[in-house]
């Protein structure tokens, strides 16, 4: 099956000579990133067996974040590094839209906008979670921002991975004060929409948008996940996930791209075919500006809070201890599910065994910077 990259390589010079005005700069360096990926454009390094001699070359790769190669094998990495900070409690995941129509202003002000739905999502988790009638104490929060829909299109949204309970102001931990339920997401739509309001205002960005869309409701949808490791399994899977993977595109000829999704509802596979123009349109709207993280900490989580977050997780690690004293480490959600490696050895892979001998470890020998093997 044919992959982003050579889809790229084949008709990115065309599109990038009929669109080149409007690209932006992040999505121009995604186009030449991506088609240059793990090919001679990019040199390699050679690697030479300790034992039987064997040479191996291995291109390198772009490292570009919506390059779906390169971002093959770090969510496992994420995810363990996330499991070291995730508190042993109970996790809500929510989500929250941006209304159809404030997307033509994202896509026009990306850093700014995209900014202000990570901030003011986690802010109305943040003014709820204070009041007493619902937690009375700060949570911990990562928002993660995704930009795309199932088919590509459109579809600005952030996911809170929240603590079911936060840290009240006198040192203690609070749970929710409704069992299994943290707070309502009517409720937390209206802050949001207040306070997307009052921050796009005062970024000077409202002449262009539909005064009726701050009549309308929005949507924010609260789930349960437990102790979090579901949810953090989720997003793993979605943080170095670019908007289309390589597994997910099954044909390219005559100009037209064919690739499948599972539809929400159904959860039946579906395909759509559109005209190669079309396919990097719908791509090239989910690159990110150059440098905006699209990952962010709030609350307990965020670097600023690090002292209120090792005091929560003694007082939890104590209550569980206390409660539950021959409680085993969940596992269920260690390893993420991945794709069959290409057997094409990069620059990324870690020296292992000779691919001849099998019995000694890959030599280091010279990196070089734009040639074929040798």
């Amino acid at each position: 099956m044919p992959a982003l990259a050579d889809i790229i390589r084949a008709a990115g010079p065309a599109y990038r000579a009929a669109h080149h005005d409007r690209l932006l700069p992040s999505q121009r360096r995604a186009l030449h990133d991506i088609g240059a990926c793990r090919t001679a454009a990019l040199g390699g390094s050679l690697y030479a067996c300790d034992q039987c001699g064997t040479l191996d070359y291995r291109y390198h790769s772009c490292r570009n974040r919506h390059c779906p190669t390169c971002q093959q094998d770090r969510a496992q990495d994420w995810l363990t590094r996330l499991r070291t900070r995730l508190l042993p409690c109970d996790h809500h995941l929510l989500t929250f839209t941006l209304p159809q129509e404030l997307r033509a202003l994202a896509l026009t002000h990306q850093k700014q906008v995209y900014a202000l739905l990570l901030q003011t999502a986690a802010a109305a988790v943040q003014t709820l979670a204070a009041d007493p009638a619902w937690v009375g104490g700060t949570p911990g929060i990562l928002a993660v921002l995704h930009t795309w829909s199932r088919t590509l299109t459109y579809h600005p949204h952030v996911h809170l991975l929240v603590t079911a309970g936060g840290l009240s102001p006198d040192g203690s931990w609070r749970k929710p004060a409704h069992p299994r339920f943290l707070m309502p997401g009517y409720v937390l739509s209206r802050i949001f929409r207040t306070k997307l309001r009052a921050a796009v205002s005062r970024a000077g960005l409202t002449d262009a948008i539909d005064p009726a869309v701050w009549d309308r409701a929005w949507v924010v949808h609260v789930q349960s996940t437990g102790r979090g490791e579901y949810a953090a399994l989720y997003l793993s899977r979605y943080i170095y996930r670019v908007a289309l993977g390589n597994d997910r595109i099954e044909r390219f000829g005559n100009g037209q791209v064919t690739f499948r999704y599972t539809h929400a509802r159904t959860h039946e596979t579906r395909r759509i075919t559109l005209p190669v123009d079309d396919f990097l349109d719908r791509f090239l709207l989910h690159v990110l500006p150059r440098g905006f993280a699209k990952v962010r900490s709030y609350g307990l989580l965020s670097p600023t809070h690090r002292t209120q977050l090792e005091h929560a997780r003694q007082i939890l690690e104590h209550h569980d201890a206390a409660t539950s004293p021959a409680r085993s480490p969940t596992t269920a959600c260690t390893q993420i599910p991945t794709a069959t490696p290409s057997p094409q050895l990069t620059d990324s892979t870690p020296a292992g065994c000779c691919p001849a001998c099998h019995c000694s470890r890959m030599r280091f020998v010279h990196r070089f910077r734009s040639r074929a093997p040798p």
